[in-house]
């Protein structure tokens, strides 16, 4: 993971005001311990800038995907003290996102589609172990907070004898004045990698 956050991103944390951080970003910070702490996914984590490490605060028995930490340290940095809109949009709604997403920056949906293949009562199961919360949208889909500014929709719709089965990742409109692309697409493997994983 340190290996993944140029120790630049960490640096250029440690330098900035943590109360703005804070506000923008509406995590907390402690300053004996030069730390921040951030809801990530329903867990607490802790960014140490200082220590250039990042941390699970409780007990998730499940590590995040290593994209994940890219995308925390970089929603610190960027966020903004903005409301959530409420208006889902695809990838391809993201300026650019028509020709930056695919190739090597395709998001790895198949990796839901496939763990699940039909099976909507465990695709529900699995996402509401994940603190999702269910939406009128596919043959099932959910909404999960990522972060307090970072809404996404995972939606799933069953396959049939000409079709496969089908899962699509949906972001709030405002995901593109707090993420630059590359870092969207950072957070969608994250989120794609950790619902695709089978429970071991």
């Amino acid at each position: 993971m340190i290996d993944l956050v140029d120790k630049i991103h960490f640096q250029e944390l440690s330098e900035r005001n943590p109360k703005d951080i804070c506000r923008r970003a509406s995590c907390k910070y402690d300053d004996m311990n030069k730390l921040y702490t951030l809801s990530v996914w329903g867990d607490e984590y802790g960014i140490f800038p200082n220590q250039l490490k990042i941390n699970c605060m409780g007990n998730n028995t499940q590590s995040l995907h290593d994209y994940f930490y890219l995308f925390i340290i970089h929603y610190l940095l960027k966020s903004k003290e903005i409301e959530i809109s409420n208006e889902w949009i695809s990838e391809k709604d993201i300026p650019g996102g028509t020709t930056f997403f695919r190739g090597p920056h395709e998001i790895p949906t198949k990796l839901i589609s496939f763990r699940f293949n039909n099976n909507i009562n465990e695709f529900k199961e699995r996402c509401e172990q994940l603190h999702g919360i269910p939406l009128n949208m596919g043959d099932a889909a959910y909404s999960f907070k990522i972060t307090p500014r970072i809404p996404v929709a995972v939606l799933y719709w069953r396959g049939d004898d000409e079709f496969p089965p089908e899962s699509k990742i949906l972001y709030d409109r405002t995901i593109t004045e707090h993420l630059a692309s590359d870092i969207i697409y950072a957070l969608a493997v994250g989120i794609c990698e950790r619902l695709g994983k089978p429970l071991g």
